[in-house]
């Protein structure tokens, strides 16, 4: 995994991705079938790339690789449901909930070690 400034600079890319990706699939929702699942993954992918970016720029690289890796699984295992039928892997969804859980719990964390 890539350190330091690289990293950082590599969060933002993927905040950058999760937030176009919202918007689409928010798009694809409305317009497309309106699934529930895919609105769910919408706001997920936008909510979860400005607190990716936000992380990135507070320098929490933890939080913000945890909380993305979390977000791709969850919302990956939610974007092939509907367009494949099938699931990204059995659990993915829970697991990458737990992982964006943690990765809030690590900006916490981040943010209080931050302030002494």
């Amino acid at each position: 995994m890539p350190k330091g400034p690289r990293l950082l600079r590599l969060l933002v890319v993927l905040a950058g991705l999760f937030g176009a990706g919202g918007v689409a699939t928010a798009a694809l929702a409305a317009h497309g079938g309106g699934s529930e699942l895919l609105r769910t993954a919408s706001l997920f992918l936008m909510v979860h790339g400005a607190a990716i970016a936000a992380a990135a720029a507070l320098g929490a690289a933890w939080a913000g690789g945890v909380m993305a890796l979390g977000t791709a699984v969850f919302c990956g295992d939610l974007v092939l449901r509907v367009w494949l039928g099938q699931r990204l892997l059995p659990m993915a969804a829970p697991a990458g909930g737990v992982l964006m859980i943690l990765g809030w719990l690590l900006l916490a964390w981040q943010g209080r070690a931050r302030q002494k």
